[in-house]
């Protein structure tokens, strides 16, 4: 059994063969990517059909009405691509962008700068050559001219310091 095809859809099938070209190729002019100028032909059939009282029955004037859809189509999606974010093509723009964790490591770099410097300066030596320089307790000693077990002391009392700098900054763990 053959589905009655009703006058509308009659007369968009005819639109569509007789004025799907024209509309590609007007909106070719505007839109480079082929795939997206028939999406935005489509768009614009679509709006015609949802209108299709207001289409005039003389040849000439339909195909302009159609035009002047097609070209409000590709204005408004002109409009629609300038508010999105675009990307970035750019290697060296990508990598120079700081990452989260990037981020979150300099601002823990920031804490424990203020911490350390919260310390007193006996402390602060101990704690910048063993943890940041890397030097053994022999090697702290040696450069600070001071003995062993002193290094080992002054690093303990430096990191149960840090705690409390850190408990009275608000950065808990």
């Amino acid at each position: 059994m053959r589905r009655r095809v009703s006058p509308d859809e009659e007369l968009m099938t005819a639109l569509y063969t007789e004025h799907y070209a024209v509309l590609l190729s007007f909106v070719l002019r505007y839109v480079h990517d082929r795939h997206r100028a028939e999406d935005l032909v489509q768009e614009t059939l679509l709006r015609a059909w949802k209108h299709i009282d207001h289409l005039d029955p003389d040849p000439g004037r339909t195909r302009s009405y159609l035009l002047t859809i097609a070209r409000n189509v590709v204005t408004n999606a002109w409009r629609a691509e300038q508010r999105r974010p675009h990307l970035v093509a750019d290697e060296a723009a990508v990598n120079a962008m700081p990452s989260a964790d990037n981020v979150d490591r300099m601002v823990e770099g920031w804490l424990v700068a203020e911490a350390i410097e919260r310390l007193s300066a006996d402390h602060q030596a101990v704690v910048r050559a063993m943890y940041y320089e890397g030097q053994s307790v022999a090697d702290a000693a040696r450069q600070l001219s001071v003995p062993e077990g002193t290094v080992k002391s002054r690093a303990y009392y430096a990191v149960r310091a840090l705690r409390t700098v850190f408990e009275e900054m608000g950065v808990l763990r």
